[in-house]
Order: structure tokens, then sequence, then C-alpha cells
């Protein structure tokens, strides 16, 4: 069905009539140019009570680890997404616990692995791990793309399409990379061999070259992750409190990973202490720093536990000048800036061999390696420069997104407030009453709470048409399908009608119509209820609530459709009060 223009011209809403007071103003004086000659059609409005207010307080802001307004493309994708940023933050804390898993036996005064903390590192790393290749499976399938080989093809062709290939599995390569199960490989096949063979030293290293060569690219990924769904669904996390409490995890990650790599380095130092005290002993090899179970299931408390019944072993074990030196004091041994370890090396509590890392490393961190004392060997002191960049580069980036977000929260609020005392300053100069002033105060604080802050006139106003127009036939399509005379009428004549629905907000008490009236527009109610009454002739007062889906003005229509036609407006046979 389609209308003639005479009806376009006239359907709902003179175009000469004043626009309602109540609208807001960027909503109600639409001084776009494309519209100046658009009757506009109807209106839909978004009735908000003091509860809703009450109960819906304004946001702080929406955040994506920078800013942004989520999209709702699929909720499934959507809370996977985040749980996936989750997974990938709590991976990068997983990593450095391998290091706690190294020790020293006070007893035997010799390495070894914790076996049960080396069971439970490594089963959160699986299964931090099996989420990432659950994530990998998904966007493989998502992104599939087939390539056809021509039959005939130059070489330079086979080229391209070699080259496209390679560069579309080039991130499920990293990604496989990194999920790749160095660690736990180090952990239970190089390091047990290793001390078997007295290699000790050569322990921390090989375990310390293997955390940054996969470590650093988990980081570079983490935030490729972020990036990435940041720049897809416009958003990770709704509130800025959780844009706030990415960056302090990551401030603590990062912490811990110091930590970690301290915590090591420690443990070298104390093992090359001991190799020093057993070079100097009678009787003993480098073999007898490493423990004879290398993986230790229990708590490395009785030194027969520890060791076989070798007598070079019993000998070291009672060797009380090497445990002075190496284990009971940090002033009797060049530890530097791993002096705290001895507190650590030997100690039974894993607790305390995670924290006292981590607080280091918030220490140093936070003071740019104020607290450092290093010596002369060149892995201390490059350690320490690294821990003072990083924390430079942390507390920088800390300060600067927190500061980022807190002003996307408050910028809003502040031009809100910054509009409050014009208007006060106006209602003021214009000696209005009081009764109007409370109304005008209230309309605006409801205001701003329905429509968190975001003018969706003016976000769209500047657009493309056909971008602009394509966005209100969504929004505004089922509203204009209540009305049957709408229901069957062509995607072109639908299109031109919501394409002039604009938006409306009344606050509680307000009254949108008056009976007898002339009627101006149709409603089309989106949220909250209208009390729809009519005066009968016997004076009893008819009443009826009217909630989302409902419209009222329907009188426009047989007004536009009357012949002749006739011009004064149709009055209006209820009285709308919010």
């Amino acid at each position: 069905m389609r209308l003639n223009p005479y009806i376009h011209h006239h359907i709902l809403h003179d175009p000469a009539s004043p626009p309602s007071s109540t609208t807001t103003a960027a909503m109600a004086t639409d001084d776009d140019d494309d519209d100046d000659d658009k009757p506009t059609y109807s209106s839909y409005i978004d009735i908000y009570d003091d509860r809703e207010a009450a109960a819906d307080p304004p946001p702080d802001g929406d955040i994506a680890s920078g800013g942004g307004v989520c999209p709702h493309y699929s909720w499934w994708a959507d809370e996977w997404d985040r749980a996936f940023v989750i997974v990938c933050t709590l991976g990068l804390f997983i990593d450095p616990l391998f290091f706690y898993a190294l020790s020293v036996s006070r007893a035997a005064m010799c390495v070894y692995v914790d076996g049960w903390f080396a069971v439970a590192v490594t089963v959160l790393r699986c299964m931090a791990d099996a989420v990432h290749a659950c994530n990998m499976w998904a966007r493989k399938g998502k992104g599939r793309v087939v390539v056809r080989w021509p039959r005939r093809s130059s070489p330079r062709a086979c080229k391209e399409n070699t080259n496209y290939c390679f560069r579309s599995n080039k991130g499920f390569f990293f990604d496989l990379f990194v999920i790749f199960p160095l660690p736990q490989v180090v952990l239970w096949a190089v390091t047990p061999a290793l001390i078997r063979r007295g290699s000790t030293t050569t322990v921390m290293t090989v375990f310390l070259v293997v955390f940054v060569f996969q470590y650093l690219p988990k980081i570079y990924h983490s935030v490729c992750v972020l990036r990435r769904l940041q720049s897809s669904a416009g958003c990770i996390f709704r509130t800025i409190w959780w844009g706030i409490a990415l960056n302090l995890i990551a401030y603590f990650v990062g912490a811990h990973a110091v930590g970690a790599c301290w915590y090591l380095l420690g443990i070298q130092r104390a093992t090359r202490c001991l190799n020093e005290m057993c070079t100097e002993a009678k009787n003993c090899t480098l073999e007898t720093i490493g423990c004879a179970i290398p993986v230790y299931y229990g708590v490395a408390r009785n030194s027969n536990s520890m060791r076989g019944d070798i007598s070079e072993i019993v000998a070291w074990a009672n060797n009380t000048k090497a445990r002075n030196v190496c284990l009971d004091s940090q002033d009797n041994y060049a530890y530097g800036a791993y002096k705290w370890t001895v507190l650590l090396v030997s100690n039974s509590s894993r607790l305390e061999k995670m924290l006292l890392p981590i607080f280091w490393g918030l220490m140093n961190i936070t003071t740019f390696g104020g607290g450092l004392v290093s010596t002369t060997e060149l892995l201390e002191i490059i350690f320490n420069i690294i821990v003072v960049t990083t924390g430079l580069l942390l507390v920088t980036m800390l300060i600067g997104n927190i500061k980022v977000f807190l002003n996307s929260t408050t910028s809003k609020k502040q031009a809100l407030h910054l509009k409050m005392r014009s208007m006060e300053w106006w209602m003021k100069r214009r000696k209005l009453p009081k009764e109007t002033k409370q109304r005008v105060r209230l309309y605006e604080r409801q205001r701003w709470a329905a429509t968190r802050g975001v003018d969706e006139c003016e976000m769209i106003r500047h657009m493309p048409e056909g971008l602009r127009r394509d966005i209100k036939y969504h929004l505004c399509l089922d509203l204009v399908r209540q009305v049957p005379l709408f229901q069957h009428m062509d995607e072109l004549v639908l299109e031109n009608i919501c394409d002039r629905v604009k938006s409306l907000i009344f606050p509680k008490g307000e009254t949108v119509t008056r009976e007898g009236d002339p009627v101006q527009r149709m409603l089309f109610i989106v949220r909250g209820h209208l009390q729809s009454s009519q005066i009968l002739r016997d004076g009893v007062k008819s009443c009826c609530m009217l909630g989302p889906g409902n419209f009222s003005g329907d009188e426009l229509l047989s007004w536009c459709l009357r012949r002749p036609f006739v011009e004064r407006l149709p009055a209006s046979s209820f009285t709308l009060v919010t």
C-alpha cells in the first residue's frame, strides 16, 4: 500500500505546529538543513520516573580498555571474549609460578623441584592453554578462508596465493607458539636431568631464557587480543571500573613477573654459593648440590628423604660452614640485590615464597628501583636496569590510563554541571516560579539518567543520510508497525516514516496531551507508562494505562484520510499524563 504525496505531507504531524516544550532541546529544535522541509511523522517517548532513576543511576562511562559503546553483536561471543581476556591475564600470572617450583633443601643443601607445586602449576597452565586452544578453534571456524587454485596459473599468481595463505595462517601459528608447553618441558624433562648431572646453576639459566623467549611474545599476544576485541566489538567491559581494574591487574602481573625472576636469580646466587663452598670442602662434587631425588613430593624437612646413603652427601649435609654462609645469613656472601631471597630459597612455605617476591616487585617497580643494591655481576646489573625501566613504564602507563578513564568518567558530569549552572542562571534571570524551576531540574536529572548522557539525535545527525535512515529504520520499525494502518505498507513508505520519528522524554507527572487540545503527533511508548483518561457524558472519568508498545494520536490517521480535507487538526479525546 502506498500513500499519495498529499497524505505523506500531512500524516501524523502538522509541520507548522510548534515543538513540545517538554522535549529535549537538541531533539525538539532540530536545525538540520536536510530536515527543515520535512514534516515530523511521529515521535516515540521514554517516560522515566523517580524509582527508575534511583534504580538506574547515571553510569561512570563505557570503556573498552580505552572507551567506546558496546554493540551487542552476539551475546555469547561477547561473554566469551570477556572470559578469554581474563584467561589471558591469568595466563600471564601463571607462567612466573613455574620458578617457585625450584627450591633448596635446608637439611641436605641441595636443589630440587617441589613436585606437588609443579603439578598444580602445570595443571593451571594446561587449563589456560585449553581455553586458548578453544578460542583458536572458534576463530579458525569463524574466519575460514577457502582459496581456489586455478588449473592454469602463472608463477606470480601462485606466489601471491601462497603469500595470502601464509598471512592468513600467521596468526594461527603465533597462537600455537604462545600455548606451546615450553615451561612444562623444561620443568619436567630438562630440570631433573640437569639436577642429576649437577648443573644446578644452568637450570636457572635455562628456565630464565625459556621464560623470556615465550613470555614476551605472550604479553604482545595479550595486547593484540585487547586491541582486536576493541576494534571488532567496540568494547570489552561495560564500566569504567573494569578498565581501571585491568590496568591494576597488569601492574600486579608485572610486579609478579619481576619478583619471580628475582626469586629465580636469588636461587641461582645461593646455588653458586653452595658450589663455591662445595669446591672448598673435601670429598664434595658438584653432583652433590643436586638432590638424589630431583622431583620431591613432600616437605623438605627431613634430610634422609632428600638424599641417598652416600657418605659424600652425608658429609656435605653436615657442613655447617656452607650452611652459615649460604643459607643462614645474607651478610656472609655477596648476594647484592638478591639478599632477601636467603629467607625464601630454603623456606618450605609456598605462600611465603610467592608473596615476598610480589611485594619486592611492587616495592621496586613503584620506587623505580630505589631500594636496589647491586654487585658488579653483569647479569645482576642488567636485571636491575630492567626492573627500573619496567617500573618507569608501568607506573607511567598506570597513571596515564587511570587519568584517561577518570577524565572520561567526569567529562559528561562536568558538562551536565555546566549546563545546569547556565540553566539556573537563565531561570533566575527570567524569574521563573519555584515550582517550575523544580520541574526543570527534575526533567534534566531524569533525562540524564534515561539517556546516560548520550544524545542519540545529535550522534546520528551528521552521519550520511543513508546510514542515518538505516539506523532510524532499525530503531523505529517495530514501533511504527504497531499501527494497523502501517502494517501492510511497503518498505519505502515505512522507511520514510521512520526517518521522521524523533525521540522525546517526559518526566514523571507531566501532562503530555490535554483532552480537547489539537493532536499534533503520534506517540509510540518505548519505556514507562502513560495514564490515558477521558471524561464521559455523565461526568465519570474513564482511565487506562498505556505501556511499552502502545501508541496514541491515531486520530491523525483518520483526519489525513478524510475527504474533503480539513485544515484544522483533530481534537484529542484523551488526556495523557506520565
